[in-house]
């Protein structure tokens, strides 16, 4: 499963990409936002935004892609480590 991170801390890239791998997810993290990010994002199975620590700009774009891609989002308003644990243990379950 591949899940893209949009949001977040800088200084919790790292933590983030762990969680997935425990998990078993590739994982790509924006916590900026990157010239051209639609096109970044790619085909993941979950996108995750951490709505909190994101500006709209990023979000709207992160969600017209999602959209047009039919990719499932979750939005979770804060982005600690136990936030993303539990999207993914509720999510990864399901696959």
């Amino acid at each position: 499963m591949s899940v893209v991170i949009i949001g977040g801390h800088d200084r919790m890239v790292c933590q983030y990409k762990q969680i997935c791998k425990k998990h078993k997810c590739k994982a790509k993290v924006f916590t900026q936002m990157p010239s051209s990010l639609n096109k970044k994002i790619g085909m993941p199975d979950l996108l995750v935004l951490f709505t909190n620590t994101v500006s709209h700009k990023m979000v709207k774009c992160a969600v017209a892609e999602a959209k047009n891609k039919k990719i499932e989002i979750v939005r979770c308003h804060t982005s600690s480590q136990a936030a993303l644990q539990e999207i993914l243990e509720e999510k990864c379950a399901a696959v």
